[in-house]
């Protein structure tokens, strides 16, 4: 059968039998693979611990009809660790790779989703930000690359320009006193520049922001982010508990 090594993102692992791990991985080159990681639980298993969600690897699989097999795995980034002993950076990757897992598909190359889930545990790994703000960033970074770029000056329904003080979900985000539906909500302008800055990448922006502009901010994030999902995405509550 035909092989090949790509470096991945392990996004989630589920018990196979009594030693084997089925992996879910985003590869750089080929998309979002399943693969059986023979062997993992046990103890003596040579790369059992690289192979945990949130680990960059470099793997080797073959192909096979239902499910690939993984015959070698090397760690490129260890974010997982670093990351499990920090709650709230760990609760915000459990989310990215969640949300990640949705709006890739198998076979499907997804290099922009690789490189910005592969960045965005760098930062919380090396504590470089909240780890909210990286979570809102790399929520509507990964919802824009899915299709579904939020505005957050011009108005999303006629593009008037902007800055407007009204946001609806459904409309795509900010919208004029012309355009706004029913249910629309206020944010502050601050608020709207805090999102700007999360979708730009600039954390001077950002990194400065009030506690209160970032509460709201995610929120709005996280409805976007549930509206335009078919399925909710289960971990995103616990990160709201740590809020």
């Amino acid at each position: 059968m035909p092989t090949y090594r790509e470096a991945a993102v392990v996004l989630r692992t589920h018990k196979l039998g009594e030693a084997d791990r089925i992996v879910t991985l985003l590869t750089r080159g080929r998309g979002k693979v399943r693969a059986v990681a023979k062997g993992v639980r046990r103890t003596k298993s040579k790369f059992g611990a690289r192979l945990e969600p949130g680990m960059v690897v470099d793997v080797q699989c073959y192909e096979g009809r239902n499910l690939d097999t993984v015959t070698q795995a090397d760690g490129l980034a260890p974010y997982g660790e670093a990351i499990a002993r920090d709650y709230p950076a760990f609760t915000a990757a459990s989310v990215m790779l969640e949300t990640c897992e949705q709006l890739t598909e198998e076979g499907q190359p997804a290099t922009q989703h690789f490189r910005l889930l592969a960045g965005g545990l760098a930062a919380l790994a090396a504590r470089e930000h909240e780890p909210r703000l990286v979570l809102d960033s790399y929520l509507i970074r990964a919802l824009a690359i899915g299709g579904w770029r939020a505005s957050f000056v011009d108005c999303a329904r006629c593009g008037m320009s902007g800055p407007h003080r009204a946001f609806h979900v459904p409309s795509g985000g900010a919208v004029c006193p012309v355009c706004r539906p029913p249910g629309s909500t206020a944010p502050a302008p601050e608020t709207f520049a805090l999102l700007g800055a999360l979708m730009a990448g600039d954390w001077s922006v950002a990194d400065a922001s009030q506690s209160r502009h970032r509460h709201e901010a995610s929120g709005l994030v996280a409805a976007y982010l549930q509206w335009h999902l078919e399925r909710g995405v289960r971990s995103l509550r616990h990160v709201e508990r740590t809020s």
